[in-house]
């Protein structure tokens, strides 16, 4: 029981929102915790796979696990899809086309005027919530996967674990215009083969697409009735 001094004290009326706040603080710690061994326990099973690729060499083994990777965010980009984000993406476009639709007004001071209310009243709002709602996921869909890997190879493809695996510290020798030789580690390497993944994706689905407009159609063609 509280005096009545003391139930109007800042202490006792904020009492109620700290112990919120400890408990949440608690709950994230356990959250973090879970994360932090489900990360452990996924990498050593990456590790504990990819030992029977390690004949490969380090090259050819980090290439491949930089191809996975793009393959499994385009995995991920078609399966983590929300309600919330296509509901987003639907408002957004709708307000867009309506405030071109303002712009092609015959009156162009009537149709800026109507398309600045537009974005004032509606498509601010969505442009941003559709956007924020993107941004989370593409970290769950592309940036976590990749810095998943990055933080796989710093851990288990560091200089001295190449040099006992494949007896060397590095993945591939380069030499300068010098004569100097330039190593190239595990983690740059895994970057330099993931962009180069992604440019001949793109490279690869632009082909096809032109391929695909250019093939003429292979729909049979009805033949003409010759009865009389």
């Amino acid at each position: 029981m509280y005096t009545a001094g003391e139930a109007f004290s800042p202490a006792v009326r904020l009492k109620p929102y700290l112990l919120e706040i400890v408990t949440m603080d608690a709950f994230l710690d356990r959250v973090w915790e879970y994360l932090v061994i489900g990360f452990i326990f996924a990498g050593e099973t990456c590790y504990a796979v990819l030992q029977h690729l390690h004949f490969l060499g380090p090259a050819v083994l980090i290439s491949v696990l930089a191809l996975c990777t793009v393959l499994l965010t385009k995995f991920l980009n078609r399966v983590i899809v929300t309600k919330r984000f296509l509901k987003l993406e639907k408002e957004y476009h709708h307000w867009f086309d309506l405030r071109q639709e303002a712009l092609q007004c015959e009156d162009p001071e009537k149709g800026k005027m109507l398309a600045r209310n537009i974005d004032q009243a509606e498509l601010n709002r969505a442009y941003y919530d559709y956007f924020f709602e993107g941004f989370l996921l593409g970290i769950a869909r592309k940036v976590i996967p990749i810095f998943f890997v990055f933080a796989f190879l710093n851990e288990f493809y560091r200089q001295e674990n190449l040099q006992e695996l494949f007896g060397q510290n590095y993945v591939i020798c380069l030499v300068n215009p010098g004569g100097e030789p330039v190593l190239i580690g595990a983690v740059f390497w895994y970057f330099i083969s993931l962009l180069a993944c992604y440019i001949c994706w793109g490279l690869g689905r632009k082909l096809v697409q032109k391929w695909s407009r250019q093939t003429p159609s292979t729909m049979p063609v009805p033949a003409e009735d010759n009865c009389m």
